[in-house]
C-alpha cells in the first residue's frame, strides 16, 4: 500500500513538472512585458539622477581646476549669473582668465552652456550676454548658436527617453495643442518650427521637452533651433560685447526689439503659407 502511494505521489510530481513545462511557452510573454514595463518605469529613476550628477561632477570638477591667477581664490566666485551685477562681476574675472587660460574659459562657459540648456534652466540669456563680453561679438555668435543647438537637443533626448510620461502628465493641454499643431504642419514643419523659435514670446524651453512626445525629428528640432535663434543670439551677443555700457538686463529685449524678433518670425513662416495655399490650389 505505501508502495502504491509513494508510485501515485511521483505519477503526480511527474504529470505537474509536465503540465508547466507544457504552459511555459505562454506565460514567459507575460514576464517578458512585465520585465520590459518595469524596465521603461524603472529608466528615468536611474538615467536622469545620473545625468544630473555627473554633470554637475564635472562642473565642480572645473572649478576645482581653476588655474591660480595671483594669490586670491576665485573659485568661489564661480556661478551662474541671476542679475546684472553678478554678469558684470563674472565677465571681469573670466576676462582676467582668458589671456592665458583661454582653452580652460571656452570649456568653462560651454559646460555651463550645456548644463542649463539639457536640464532646461531658465536663464541663458546671461550666459549669450557674457559670451558677448568674453569672445566677440561673431565667435560668440557662432559658439552660442553651437551650443544652444546642442544643449536643445541633449534636453530633447532626455525628454524622449526619461520624461515622456511626466510631460504628458503635467502638460496634458499644451501637448494636445502641440500635437494637433505638429499633425496640421507636417508637411511644412521645419518652416513652422522656425517661425515658433524665432517667435519672441515662444517657451523654447517647453519645445525642447515636449518635442519628441509629439514625433518631432530630431534633425529638424536641432535646425531650428540653430537657425531659429540666431536673430536673438545675435541681440544678446552684441549687447554683451559693450556690457560696460549696459544699465540693465531689461536694456536687451526691449519692445523695439521684440517687434523685429516678430517681423522676422512671420517672414520665417511666409513659405510655409505660400506651400499651403499652394497644396490648397491644387
Amino acid at each position: 500500500l505505501n508502495f502504491t502511494e509513494v508510485k501515485t505521489n511521483e505519477e503526480r510530481k511527474s504529470g505537474a513538472v509536465n503540465l508547466v513545462s507544457e504552459y511555459a511557452h505562454l506565460l514567459r510573454p507575460l514576464v517578458f512585458k512585465v520585465n520590459a514595463s518595469t524596465k521603461r518605469q524603472m529608466t528615468p529613476l536611474v538615467v536622469l539622477p545620473i545625468s544630473v550628477i555627473a554633470a554637475t561632477g564635472w562642473l565642480y570638477l572645473l572649478t576645482v581646476l581653476l588655474p591660480s591667477v595671483g594669490n586670491e581664490d576665485h573659485a568661489s566666485r564661480l556661478k551662474f549669473p541671476s542679475s546684472h551685477q553678478d554678469l558684470k562681476e563674472l565677465a571681469e574675472l573670466l576676462n582676467s582668465y582668458n589671456q592665458n587660460h583661454a582653452v580652460y574659459v571656452i570649456v568653462l562657459f560651454s559646460s555651463a552652456y550645456l548644463y542649463k540648456q539639457t536640464f532646461a534652466i531658465p536663464g541663458s540669456v546671461f550666459l549669450n550676454v557674457l559670451a558677448g563680453a568674453l569672445f566677440g561679438i561673431w565667435r560668440s555668435f557662432l559658439l552660442t548658436c553651437t551650443l544652444s543647438a546642442m544643449g536643445a537637443s541633449q534636453c530633447y533626448l532626455l525628454s524622449k527617453f526619461c520624461g515622456r510620461q511626466y510631460v504628458e502628465y503635467y502638460f496634458p493641454d499644451k501637448v494636445a495643442l502641440l500635437q494637433n499643431k505638429v499633425k496640421e504642419n507636417r508637411s511644412r514643419l521645419l518652416y513652422w518650427l522656425l517661425f515658433l523659435r524665432l517667435f519672441p514670446m515662444t517657451p523654447n524651453w517647453f519645445l525642447n521637452i515636449a518635442s519628441p512626445v509629439v514625433g518631432i525629428p530630431l534633425h529638424l528640432f536641432f535646425l531650428s533651433v540653430f537657425i531659429g535663434l540666431m536673430p536673438y543670439n545675435f541681440i544678446c551677443v552684441q549687447t554683451g560685447s559693450l556690457l560696460s555700457e549696459l544699465q540693465s538686463m531689461n536694456d536687451i529685449l526691449t519692445w523695439s526689439t521684440a517687434a523685429k524678433l516678430a517681423g522676422i518670425a512671420t517672414l520665417a513662416l511666409l513659405p510655409s503659407l505660400l506651400v499651403k495655399r499652394s497644396s490648397k490650389t491644387k
